[in-house]
């Protein structure tokens, strides 16, 4: 671990400059209820946009469920809660999974983050601050359904990905969701992926229900991102705790993510941040709500 921990911090000495030119986007991922496949969509989505050149951290920021680490078969010694503590720095918890991917292993750490006094929300700021420019996409893994953690990452991200699968009660749930974020007056830019698609027509009847809706009866432009297969071979690598993009290249879910990914490079709003967003603009917005 200090040995990672040296090499990144060598990294950021590599690449001092660095945070003028790559903008760094910050995305939350959620659902409106639980076994949706959310986490196993971050961690394989984080890995696509690894590959396409992407530098991407994921922040496990599922309370209560945090299990990226899970997926990936990793054990993780450092969490989120030492950096609150002040025990270890951002570079000290930053660990390297499958494929190189950085990740963060998250838990009841994140809870403490709306309960920080001034001075630890201060040393919390600038640790994470420090990611600025590193990343081209920092991810957020939430929990499912409306927290207030959740309900802060939604607002403080730059973009919010919604995971949902066709059983009618996944459908309701995020539809639930998106509209309870509108009556709270919270001005959200949503995307919509539908995991587990019996077939593609499946995937897009359902995508057009919830897109359909939202713009009826909400005014939410909601961008269908794409749609991911229902393959029997994304529980056969969780239970080998590999992700399943890895473990089961070419397959129909891991070529279903790669089109995400590769959609989701090419619009307009990916990977653009500027020095006036990204990492600083997301600790702005989240100072002020947990205040």
């Amino acid at each position: 671990m200090n040995d990672q921990a040296e090499a990144l911090r060598n990294l950021v000495k590599q690449k001092n400059g660095l945070e003028a030119s790559r903008g760094t986007r910050i995305i939350t991922v959620t659902s409106g209820k639980g076994g949706v496949g959310k986490s196993n969509f971050s961690l394989n989505f984080a890995i696509a946009l690894q590959r396409m050149g992407k530098k991407v951290l994921v922040f496990d920021a599922d309370i209560g469920m945090a299990n990226i680490d899970v997926l990936m078969g990793v054990s993780s010694t450092s969490h989120l809660y030492h950096l609150f503590k002040q025990d270890k720095t951002i570079w000290d918890i930053v660990q390297e999974g499958p494929a190189g991917l950085h990740f963060i292993a998250g838990g009841s750490g994140f809870k403490d983050l709306l309960e920080l006094s001034e001075q630890e929300m201060k040393w919390f700021g600038g640790q994470i601050e420090k990611l600025h420019g590193m990343y081209d996409v920092i991810l957020f893994d939430t929990g499912a359904g409306l927290s207030k953690e959740t309900v802060t990452f939604i607002e403080a991200a730059q973009e919010t990905i919604v995971v949902t699968t066709p059983e009618p009660t996944s459908i309701t749930d995020a539809y639930a969701l998106i509209k309870m974020v509108k009556a709270k007056g919270i001005d959200a830019s949503f995307k919509l992926i539908v995991n587990r698609a019996g077939d593609k027509k499946e995937g897009r009847q359902t995508a057009e229900k919830i897109t359909m809706a939202a713009e009826r009866f909400l005014q939410v432009d909601l961008q269908s991102l794409g749609i991911i297969a229902d393959d029997p071979n994304v529980s056969k690598a969780v239970k080998r705790q590999v992700p399943f993009t890895i473990a089961f290249p070419g397959t129909d879910a891991s070529r279903g993510v790669e089109e995400i990914a590769k959609r989701f490079t090419e619009s307009k709003q990916a990977i653009t941040g500027t020095s006036q967003d990204g990492v600083k603009g997301f600790l702005h917005k989240m100072f002020r709500l947990s205040r």
